[in-house]
């Protein structure tokens, strides 16, 4: 069959469009990244539950736990203390206003799940948020038994203590509600304990309006807005990345790289790193992204592997323990 000087033609320019997609973003063309990826212990060191099972908002997750393999909390002082010596550069916490007007590193908006107590966090004072024993609620077992009753009494912590606990070693903030008087209250916080938040690279995220309100009080430090900011940022990299046009709403922000979904990023690792380094934008990579799953970080040392060796961003976990030594490990073998 004789092929038409039209279609010769057509051939050749889609041949030639594709060889320069290629080339535009190819990854081995583009500069090899600076520096070595960084952990951020989601929950500093906390116990693991079934995310399949617990997926709803306000799902009781200390419900859901797998047998318990320590007595660490999340949110705690051991908690930050074990995820730093793990291996994690950064440890997100969790904020909420008390009623008497302090702030406390707690993630639930009520008690009802974890503890012994009753009601919503910012509904109890202080003192009796630490009269209460935080891991009274979990169960491996559907009930059958609670394995950590007894051994979280007294362990909430304020703000003041983990900064106290923590002097020179970066954390991120999650603002849990929608309230951007609780940036002002954290960074009144920060400032009368003298901290130098900027030095240190203390970061913030969690809604809109705290997002915006922080940004403006600390101008110089991390912000974001996952669930929106770097999902619009995401989004777009994603649908229209191959132009080579970095994506407006990434400058400044975040891209989220779920493990299983780094081939759908153009560019993928060096040149997308590239791309969103000219913007200000941190690359964050996530564990797998799963429908009817609840979005995770970093679990596995499968996963870790699966990371490419020039990555230079954030690995965002869920199991610092195992995944910061296996980090290390990996570093030396490729000296």
């Amino acid at each position: 069959m004789k092929i038409s000087k039209g279609k010769k033609w057509g051939l050749a320019i889609a041949a030639i469009v594709l060889i320069a997609l290629t080339l535009i973003n190819a990854s081995w063309l583009a500069p090899m990244p600076k520096g070595k990826a960084q952990l951020m212990a989601h929950r500093g060191v906390y116990h693991q539950y079934d995310k399949r099972a617990a997926t709803g908002r306000d799902t009781c997750t200390a419900q859901y736990i797998f047998p318990p393999k320590h007595e660490i909390f999340e949110n705690t002082l051991p908690s930050i203390r074990e995820a730093f010596a793990s291996g994690a550069a950064m440890v997100e916490v969790d904020v909420a206003p008390t009623k008497d007007g302090k702030m406390v590193l707690f993630h639930d908006w009520t008690v009802d799940c974890r503890t012994n107590g009753k009601g919503e966090t910012r509904d109890l004072t202080l003192a009796e948020l630490k009269a209460l024993d935080i891991g009274y609620g979990y169960t491996a077992d559907k009930g059958k038994s609670y394995p950590l009753r007894g051994k979280g009494i007294g362990q909430i912590p304020t703000v003041e203590e983990a900064l106290a606990a923590f002097p020179d070693q970066p954390l991120l903030f999650n603002f849990k509600s929608k309230d951007e008087s609780e940036a002002d209250q954290l960074l009144a916080i920060l400032k009368a304990s003298g901290r130098d938040y900027k030095r240190i690279g203390d970061a913030f995220y969690g809604g809109p309006n705290p997002v915006r309100r922080i940004r403006k009080l600390a101008p110089g430090n991390w912000t974001f807005n996952l669930k929106g900011e770097a999902k619009q940022c995401t989004m777009d990299y994603a649908l229209y990345g191959w132009t080579g046009i970095v994506p407006e709403s990434c400058r400044g922000s975040v891209l989220a790289v779920p493990i299983n979904y780094q081939w759908a990023f153009w560019g993928w690792p060096n040149r997308t790193i590239a791309r969103m380094e000219s913007v200000g934008a941190k690359v964050i990579v996530f564990g797998p992204f799963e429908k009817g799953k609840s979005n995770e970080g970093i679990s596995s040392v499968e996963e870790l592997n699966r990371i490419p060796a020039s990555f230079n961003g954030i690995i965002w976990t869920e199991n610092v323990r195992t995944i910061g030594p296996a980090l290390q490990k990996n570093r030396k073998e490729a000296r």
